[in-house]
């Protein structure tokens, strides 16, 4: 092979590595490129509102499930301790009242009270922000009416902080700790609570401001 002929096919193997190199460097450009996740929207007293609600009547739940639920119909009254998604503990919530079970309905009849006392309740992470919180709630919350077993009955229940002589819920409600992600302080004191939930939509008011939520 000719001098010449050397340099043209060195300088033509330079050029394809050169092709190469460039096509992988706008491959890797590509790969970090993709769109990001929205950042979460800022979350107002509304907003704030709604997940310390969802933050109680989760917490609720969990007290209902473990101190009811389990139990024979009637007559309840029982203390356990608050337990987070990742099983800290952290205060007490002392559920009494009655229960009772309509099979034909696939439902429990509930008008039980939940004393909470300094019950602080975590919720695991999640991707969406308004199912983030960690919270302590001391005061009495009443629920009556129509918990859901079965497809076949709906949840219907009125919740509430206990009622004054003028049948009006009490300021007897306090809330505090975070709630969203970002973390976001919240602080709520001697509130009053009234809210109506509807199959997963609750909504009312809490300390004299709308609020409400829907679970997922």
């Amino acid at each position: 092979m000719t001098k010449k002929n050397r340099t043209s096919a060195l300088r033509a193997r330079w050029l394809h590595s050169r092709g190469w190199l460039a096509l992988s460097l706008l491959a890797a450009i590509g790969c970090g490129a993709g769109p990001r996740p929205a950042a979460a929207p800022p979350c107002d007293q509304q907003c704030q509102d709604g997940v310390a609600l969802l933050g109680l009547r989760s917490a609720m739940k969990v007290a209902y499930n473990f101190g009811v639920s389990t139990k024979p119909v009637g007559a309840q009254d029982g203390t356990a301790p608050c337990v987070s998604f990742d099983g800290s503990q952290g205060g007490t919530v002392h559920v009494f009242g009655t229960a009772s079970v309509n099979a034909i309905q696939g439902a429990s009849i509930v008008s039980l009270t939940y004393d909470f006392k300094n019950c602080l309740y975590s919720a695991a992470p999640a991707a969406t922000a308004n199912q983030n919180f960690s919270l302590t709630m001391n005061g009495k919350v009443t629920e009556d009416g129509t918990l859901s077993a079965q497809p076949t009955a709906t949840t219907a229940l009125k919740i509430e902080t206990a009622l004054d002589s003028a049948m009006l819920p009490t300021d007897s409600l306090s809330i505090s700790g975070t709630v969203y992600d970002p973390p976001v302080d919240y602080a709520a004191s001697g509130c009053a609570l009234s809210v109506i939930q509807d199959g997963n939509s609750v909504s009312g008011a809490l300390c004299g401001r709308s609020a409400g939520f829907t679970f997922n």
